[in-house]
């Protein structure tokens, strides 16, 4: 609805919805789905694209069109494992490969409960881009509002299952820059080397703590369907000891998100001297 109301043709949209060609758009929109689809898709951005990109728009004006995508990829992650479905009455505009749970509050329309109403304040200078598109109670906002932060995480959650989370994100993109520097910290954290091999490997949880089960299957379902069951909502909501917990591990996980989305749009090497220990597909 945003897209149309400043003028973004219906036609475009469409291509994105329905994953069309992209034969008869504009080179500057052409270029925009296309560095989406290899980033999204592939987790590599072509030098073709790469170099058609910073051609149409210029360095600094690429670099904010990526970080404008990496936001919207971490907000995607806190939607979908919350299971953040349209207000009653709202139109659904995008098909989905899978039909949504319907463990949702009836209010929130996502599985947590809605947050008081806060107090309204007046904007001095009225922004499209700056207002609220969320209707009251919903969307990403809601659902951060029931986290405590970072150091509230760390206080209450065991610093290998935070790792763990770490790395099943950047195995979920595959991110080298991301896991290779994370994979040694997360070792003199304490967490178990043969744990990490199976996120490394994809291989089974059997044989693995419930906790660190049910983190990594959390996160396989995230990233891969990008929709949580309603049992893996459980197991992962038990493993961190509650909603507050499970609210700020999942924006832990979506900030890295948004770094892999940049990471991988630039290509971000390893430091010189440094080995690489993720296996690339």
């Amino acid at each position: 609805m945003e897209a149309v109301a400043v003028g973004l043709d219906p036609d475009v949209i469409d291509v994105v919805r329905n994953r069309e060609p992209l034969s008869g758009l504009g080179d500057r929109e052409a270029v925009i789905i296309q560095a989406g689809r290899e980033i999204f898709g592939a987790h590599r951005l072509s030098p073709e694209t790469y170099r058609r990109a910073v051609t149409l728009f210029g360095e600094a004006n690429f670099v904010d069109v990526v970080d404008l995508m990496a936001r919207y990829a971490g907000t995607a992650a806190r939607l979908a494992a919350f299971n953040q479905q349209m207000p009653p009455g709202w139109p659904q505009f995008l098909p989905l490969p899978f039909t949504p749970p319907d463990d949702v509050d009836p209010r929130s329309r996502s599985r947590l409960p809605s947050l008081p109403a806060p107090a309204q304040t007046t904007r001095a200078t009225p922004s499209l881009y700056g207002r609220t598109l969320s209707p009251q109670g919903t969307g990403p906002g809601q659902i951060r509002g029931h986290g405590a932060g970072r150091a509230s995480l760390e206080a209450n959650v065991a610093r290998p299952l935070l790792d763990l989370a770490v790395l099943v994100t950047a195995r979920a993109y595959d991110v080298q820059y991301a896991w290779t520097l994370t994979e040694p910290a997360a070792v003199e954290n304490g967490l178990d080397p043969a744990v990490i091999e199976v996120v490394r490997a994809g291989g089974p949880v059997t044989g693995l703590s419930d906790e660190e089960a049910a983190v990594i299957g959390f996160g396989r379902e995230l990233f891969g369907p990008h929709t949580v069951s309603p049992e893996t909502y459980a197991s992962a909501l038990e493993a961190v000891g509650g909603t507050t917990n499970l609210v700020d591990l999942v924006d832990l996980m979506a900030q890295h998100v948004s770094d892999a989305t940049l990471l991988i749009a630039f290509d971000q090497h390893l430091p010189a001297g440094l080995e690489p220990l993720l296996t690339m597909p």
